[in-house]
């Protein structure tokens, strides 16, 4: 009771800032136009915030939220097995399942959302369109990435610290490695529900297109880069002319240290923090609310200690498909979570 209690508290206490964190922005924004004296809502034209050239880099910026991404994995993706960074650990279960959830919600689960939404919206908010065009880009941007992934943060965090969510992002942490291959790595309803793509299609509606794509292309850019089994950050701990940016960023924002730990297969070894490290584009959340740590290493192994190769189609699908492992967390009759101890204020050690 003691350990719930507090738990709850903890919880209250987290949201009563995230409140004030959502508003922030906003309130920064009204405040610049009140000293300004600024009106933008009277005259505004919408911003072109394309990026200038008709370079393949260039275009491949300006569609991030579309083929842009995927290019730039896939890139990354062959220096990563070119360099045999997966070890071996990928499977034909882990990269059909990796396959399958990178594909499926990109095809199919993020269009339709997005087109059925764009149909709904003019019947259900026929006053709605455009209504925030004249927000300026970059304060659209600010707001727009903090609301975005704020909720986040809480959605990954209570999928962790709830143990009735846990068999739903269960998927995203059994892989046993780190890679591009696995940063989309989810369980279908976990995506489904996912607020990014509801966010970005409604802010469209409302005036706020080239913002909310915006924020969604550099959220991808740098989930993905903080998933991936480069190093890429270990120069900002190792040159000191690097260590000033390198501990600015390791606060600010997910990079391979910080977000591997997340995915580390034990806590025991001060490095792995699979109880916490929950930000997903911005790191800040973690230190705010003190989920996180930094520790400048990375984890020796990955995963989830009893994991037991679940079927794909399980993992991705549960519980509509269940597994036919005997003990598993997604078997018909395995366990809620499947290492469980009280500690602290999570519940669930392995999750």
């Amino acid at each position: 009771m003691k350990a719930e209690k507090a738990i709850t508290q903890k919880i209250t206490k987290d949201v009563s800032i995230s409140l004030f964190l959502y508003a922030l922005p906003v309130l920064l924004m009204l405040v610049t136009f009140l000293i300004s004296g600024s009106k933008p809502w009277q005259h505004y034209v919408p911003a072109d915030t394309k990026i200038n050239g008709q370079g393949f880099l260039a275009q491949i910026f300006n569609n991030l939220a579309s083929w842009g991404l995927p290019v730039i994995m896939v890139i990354v993706g062959i220096i990563e097995f070119a360099y045999g960074l997966y070890e071996n650990h990928w499977s034909k279960n882990e990269r059909m399942l990796d396959i399958i959830c990178f594909t499926l919600p990109k095809v199919l689960v993020g269009p339709f959302i997005t087109y059925t939404l764009l149909k709904l919206l003019p019947i259900v908010l026929a006053d709605g369109k455009n209504i925030f065009g004249w927000v300026p880009f970059w304060w659209g941007f600010l707001i727009i990435a903090v609301a975005d992934d704020l909720t986040q943060y809480w959605y990954h965090r209570m999928h962790h610290q709830l143990p009735w969510l846990w068999r739903f992002h269960r998927t995203h942490h059994s892989a046993p490695y780190m890679g591009m291959a696995m940063s989309s790595r989810q369980n279908f309803w976990y995506t489904l529900f996912f607020s990014q793509t509801y966010l970005t299609a409604i802010l469209v509606y409302m005036g706020l297109g080239f913002p909310a794509l915006f924020v969604k292309g550099v959220k991808s850019l740098i989930t993905t880069a903080a998933h991936s089994s480069i190093k890429w950050d270990k120069p900002f701990y190792t040159y000191s002319f690097l260590k000033p940016i390198g501990w600015i960023m390791e606060r600010l924002i997910s990079v391979p240290a910080t977000h591997h730990a997340h995915h580390a297969d034990t806590n025991d070894d001060g490095i792995g923090n699979y109880k916490g490290n929950f930000g997903n584009m911005f790191f800040i959340w973690d230190i705010i609310f003190g989920t996180g740590i930094i520790t400048r290493k990375y984890p020796s192994g990955y995963g989830i200690k009893h994991y037991k190769q679940e079927e794909w189609y399980a993992q991705f699908l549960w519980p509509i498909f269940k597994s036919k492992k005997e003990g598993s967390e997604l078997h018909q009759h395995g366990p809620m979570v499947g290492d469980t101890i009280n500690d602290e204020l999570n519940i669930d050690t392995n999750y």
